[in-house]
């Protein structure tokens, strides 16, 4: 099955005939009877509805004839945080993880996704709303490490890392706002790394809820990193880190 359903009629009928969905996508100001229908079985199954601005929709859902509407196609069966601290505690290891605060494009969100799992990270924790999920994209693009990698999706990142920290697990923020550099911290404890938005960065809410913010510094002209980049830098810090104190 593809990846995306896009169109009013395909997507209600994809609805109406139960297909797992994992969200629909609307451009925003989109309106018409069928869209109403759309959203009214959406909410009767559970499956979250997000809008964004017409751009945005564009660049993620090219088919000229999505009719401001796409829904992503279920193909992947999500983990729960405990089952990645568990991982962890079966291979003898501080729990290590990843965080994706609305990660949107699913090539970012298959790069993280790859470099955490030749990171040696547990898991990653990915948002529901308003963010990339893992479909067929981001499993090609991770090179089948998203198929590997334990991946658990919450509605609510802050009370994720909430949740993480009561179980003694680190949280280290990467944010170009950081007020101490991304080699200076030690990360070969319990730790969670959280990447924010291609464009806004970390949400302020999960950004208080982090113990450190970390900064790559920039020696060039241009002002902020990829995120796939920035959060591959972090994570492999963290590797090296812990691997040196394992030789030690």
């Amino acid at each position: 099955m593809s990846e995306f359903i896009t169109g009013r009629r395909p997507v209600l009928e994809a609805l109406e005939a139960g297909t797992p969905l994992e969200k629909i996508v609307l451009i925003f100001g989109a309106r018409g009877t069928t869209l109403q229908r759309i959203r009214q079985l959406a909410r009767g199954r559970g499956i979250p509805v997000s809008q964004m601005d017409k751009r945005r929709f564009s660049q993620l859902f090219s088919d000229a004839n999505a009719q401001g509407v796409a829904a992503v196609v279920g193909s992947k069966a999500y983990a729960e945080i405990d089952d990645i601290l568990q991982a962890a505690r079966e291979r003898g290891e501080p729990p290590f993880l990843l965080v994706l605060d609305e990660i949107e494009d699913p090539h970012n969100l298959g790069a993280l996704i790859r470099t955490a799992e030749c990171a040696g990270a547990h898991g990653a924790i990915i948002a529901k709303h308003q963010a990339a999920s893992v479909g067929q994209t981001v499993a090609k693009t991770s090179a089948g490490a998203s198929l590997r990698l334990p991946v658990a999706r919450v509605t609510n990142v802050a009370k994720a890392i909430e949740e993480l920290k009561g179980d003694g697990v680190w949280v280290v923020g990467a944010d170009m706002t950081g007020d101490r550099l991304y080699s200076d911290v030690d990360y070969t404890g319990a730790i969670a790394v959280v990447v924010g938005n291609e464009g806004r960065g970390i949400r302020r809410l999960v950004k208080e809820k982090c113990d450190f913010i970390v900064t790559i510094p920039l020696y060039g002209k241009i002002a902020s990193l990829n995120a796939s980049v920035a959060g591959g830098l972090v994570l492999y810090e963290v590797a090296r880190m812990r691997h040196k104190e394992k030789k030690v």
